[in-house]
């Protein structure tokens, strides 16, 4: 797994790329120190990951992702994005979703967990859990525009049936269970809703049905 370190504390910086590059699987291919460069250097070395700071000089690490992820890069498939901060604030969080993060950490996580992430997203996997992804789009998603309704209107029944409940955090197993169908059916039916929504994770799904008014804080 190719990675990118964006941070402009040094020995922050030196200190991730220590954790990853001390893993067989996983290499540090450049480092930035502002938004800017991260840019440069996702279009030139094409990472499968980018963990990126939020606050930088020139271009912050938020701006930084959402033209990082709207970028084609191997195959089509734009690297995926870890948003870092010092901070745990909802609003970081949902900016950074919206700006097409797969994932969240605060920079004191544990260097295991750190790896763990690396490896979930670069697998294609989101990496925030449902209880913070309800929370943080509970307290955003009214304020936020969104075109998420006009694309909710391509779903079939069973689609938003399944986004209802990817939503409410369950599991591609417990969808299965819940409808009664086979989880190969259910894999189908997340790979369509994806594709129809324009995202890339369970995280950013949400997110859609959130702002979309598909579920609210209630349900």
């Amino acid at each position: 797994m190719r990675v990118v370190v964006v941070e402009d504390d040094v020995p922050t910086r030196i200190g991730l790329r220590t954790i990853l590059d001390a893993e067989p699987d996983i290499v540090v291919v450049a480092e930035a120190d502002n938004g800017v460069a991260a840019c440069a250097l996702a279009a030139e070395l094409q990472p499968d990951v980018v963990l990126m700071d939020v606050q930088m000089q020139e271009l912050d690490g938020i701006e930084a992702t959402r033209r990082i992820t709207d970028s084609p890069g191997r195959a089509g498939e734009p690297p995926r994005v870890i948003v870092l901060t010092t901070f745990d604030h909802d609003e970081y969080v949902y900016r950074a979703l919206r700006a097409g993060a797969s994932g969240f950490m605060l920079k004191r996580t544990p260097a295991e967990a750190l790896v763990d992430a690396v490896r979930v997203v670069a697998k294609g996997d989101a990496l925030l859990t449902p209880e913070l992804t309800r929370r943080l789009v509970a307290g955003f998603s009214q304020s936020a525009p969104s075109d998420s309704g006009a694309s909710l209107e391509r779903l079939t029944d069973r689609e938003r049936e399944v986004l209802v409940l990817i939503a409410r955090g369950l599991s591609n197993r417990d969808i299965a269970r819940w409808l009664t169908v086979s989880i190969e059916t259910v894999k189908t039916h997340v790979k369509r809703i994806f594709m129809k929504l324009g995202v890339r994770d369970r995280a950013q799904a949400v997110v859609a049905a959130y702002e979309a008014g598909l579920v609210v804080p209630s349900t």
